[in-house]
């Protein structure tokens, strides 16, 4: 599935999407990325009673705004009380190496790696950033997995990979793309 367009106007359709895949194909974790919260309350509506289990992943305390969280800890209790589980961690891509670019320039490994990665689409890359962050804290098995991301806020892409860790994202394997903005 193409989308006209990136944004949050997906959010439903990609959510129902990456739920109706993820029973399908008999897979058991859907790790969607979340910013403040929103995405994460959608998902949990989206799989609710299906048995699904759900992780949901945002960035560090800071990213936006120096010893600030941007998720909302409503949500967090929301996710958790319904017995799913929410990360905060350090994105994989924007690690010392951006601390080391933003402070004296030019660019990194990693870097060359984020932008290979958009040229799938800004969602495609956090999917995979997104699963590796959740099988470093040992929250997905190194399986095949449902990612959910977007494009800023909201979701828009849906992909089914086979999880791996941060030290080894590039064991991260792409079944297929479920849906994805088409100007990406």
């Amino acid at each position: 599935m193409y989308f006209e367009k990136a944004g949050s106007e997906n959010t439903a359709e990609t959510l129902r999407i990456a739920v109706a895949e993820a029973r399908a194909r008999g897979i058991t974790h859907l790790v969607v990325a979340s910013t403040v919260g929103a995405t994460a309350r959608a998902a949990l509506q989206a799989l609710a009673g299906t048995g699904l289990k759900l992780v949901v992943v945002t960035h560090n305390a800071g990213f936006k705004d120096e010893g600030k969280e941007e998720f909302d800890p409503a949500v967090r209790e929301e996710v958790e009380q319904a017995g799913h589980r929410v990360l905060t961690a350090t994105m994989v891509t924007r690690n010392l190496n951006r601390a080391i670019t933003n402070k004296w320039g030019g660019s990194s490994q990693t870097d060359l790696i984020t932008a290979a990665l958009r040229m799938f689409g800004e969602g495609v890359k956090v999917a995979a950033e997104i699963a590796a962050m959740a099988c470093d804290a040992g929250l997905i098995p190194f399986a095949d997995v449902v990612a959910v991301a977007g494009t800023g806020r909201g979701a828009d892409t849906a992909v089914v990979l086979r999880a791996n860790s941060s030290s080894r994202f590039f064991e991260i394997k792409f079944r297929e793309i479920l849906c994805k903005p088409k100007n990406f």
